[in-house]
């Protein structure tokens, strides 16, 4: 009877310590849509000054997650870990039940851009999880032994995972959950040359945001924090809308919808000269290679030529002849790399790269006479076959070793 009701308290531990492995994982597989969740969060909870860590929060509680749920899966240091589980989620519990009271407009980012719950349904998963905790937990003294050998399995795993975690921060994610994975069609190339749009002005007070129009803007006791553009009508069945407009806010979304186009997306301008002169050579290597090389950036006017005056001539004038501009939350879904190029062919996304491994000009002529079938597929599976792989071999050590 010892043993059964002993096998049933791991079965506990271990089915909770999938979940968090699981939720720590696809965070990590993709920091920059953790950092996004951490900024929601802060919003929500009237912290906006920590924005600019939200990367850093995110990264860590999804760490945090990670390595609890190793523990909790090999059984090492039961006591310890099981009470870090439970102080954990004990946290997210509390934090989802003020999500489920006031239901603000943001995902939970349980499981990244993996898998989407509603607040409902993410506070009854942190309640079944915070119960299995509980018959996982008490009582302490009955927790049965470590076994030895699964330090190594748990130093393995640690180790394998912070090895993820440091390629998934300088490259963009194995596998792409956004709207913006490869094989998307822009909506703009399916013919819908009637999309309609109008910019919204999102300004801030007493911690809480709302957006308004040009012909309904606020009394000046608000705080203007950003401007972004939604399209309010469409004829396309397209899955993503790119906009881009030029320096008069004159719409070109077809620009991007027919033939081979390589864009640069930039999301931050506060960049270094040097990634500068990096993307000016870059976008003329593309157009030399057959591409129609476009710089879409998330900023004014005014503000790029304040970015690039420092720049040689001749590179400024190079990214000025590419640039176009638009929003923010659409050059971050669309690469997650600040910096990173996108080949779309005909309207559909074919391929990504993070800003350190943008193609050579070699790889770039045989990109453009390339089938892009095959690349996409190429691509898309190696990402996946890849990040499959880790998966398989981390639990393999956690349970086998």
């Amino acid at each position: 009877m010892k043993y059964i009701f002993q096998r049933m308290k791991r079965f506990c531990g271990f089915v909770t310590g999938f979940v968090f492995f699981l939720s720590g994982i696809v965070k990590l597989l993709d920091p920059v849509g953790a950092g996004l969740v951490m900024d929601g969060y802060f919003d929500f909870l009237h912290l906006g000054f920590m924005a600019p860590a939200s990367k850093f929060f995110g990264v860590a509680f999804a760490l945090a997650e990670t390595i609890i749920g190793t523990g909790l899966i090999t059984g090492v240091w039961r006591k310890t870990v099981a009470l870090s589980a439970i102080i954990l989620q004990g946290f997210f519990t509390l934090l989802t039940l003020l999500l489920v009271i006031f239901n603000p407009e943001m995902d939970c980012g349980c499981f990244g851009e993996a898998i989407h719950l509603t607040h409902m349904q993410t506070f009854i998963k942190n309640i079944i999880l915070c119960i299995l905790l509980a018959a996982y937990f008490f009582p302490p003294s009955q927790l049965g032994e470590n076994r030895k050998r699964k330090y190594a399995s748990f130093a393995l795993v640690t180790a394998s995972v912070l090895a993820f975690t440091v390629y998934s921060l300088m490259y963009i994610p194995l596998v792409d959950f956004t709207d913006f994975k490869p094989a998307a069609a822009l909506m703009a190339g399916e013919g819908s040359g009637g999309d309609s749009y109008e910019s919204v002005f999102i300004y801030e007070k007493d911690g809480e945001r709302q957006s308004f129009t040009i012909d309904h803007l606020p009394d000046s006791t608000w705080t203007f924090v950003d401007t972004e553009t939604v399209m309010i009508e469409s004829e396309g069945n397209a899955s993503v809308n790119l906009s881009i407009r030029d320096a008069y806010g004159d719409y070109h979304d077809g620009i991007a919808a027919e033939g081979k186009i390589m864009i640069v997306s930039v999301y931050d301008i506060d960049r270094k000269a040097g990634r500068w002169g990096q993307t000016a050579h870059f976008l003329s290597n593309a157009e030399k290679a057959g591409f129609t090389s476009l710089l879409l950036v998330r900023s004014t006017q005014e503000e790029f030529e304040e970015a690039v005056s420092c720049l040689a001539p001749q590179v400024a004038e190079v990214l000025r002849r590419h640039l176009y501009f638009s929003d923010y939350k659409e050059l971050i879904s669309m690469n997650r790399s600040n910096g990173g190029a996108t080949f779309f062919c005909d309207g559909y996304l074919i391929r990504k790269w993070a800003r350190r491994a943008l193609p050579d000009m070699k790889n770039l002529e045989e990109l453009v006479e390339a089938d892009e079938t095959e690349a996409l597929i190429e691509r898309s599976t190696n990402g996946d076959l890849t990040f499959q792989g880790f998966l398989l071999y981390v639990f393999a050590v956690m349970l086998l070793l």
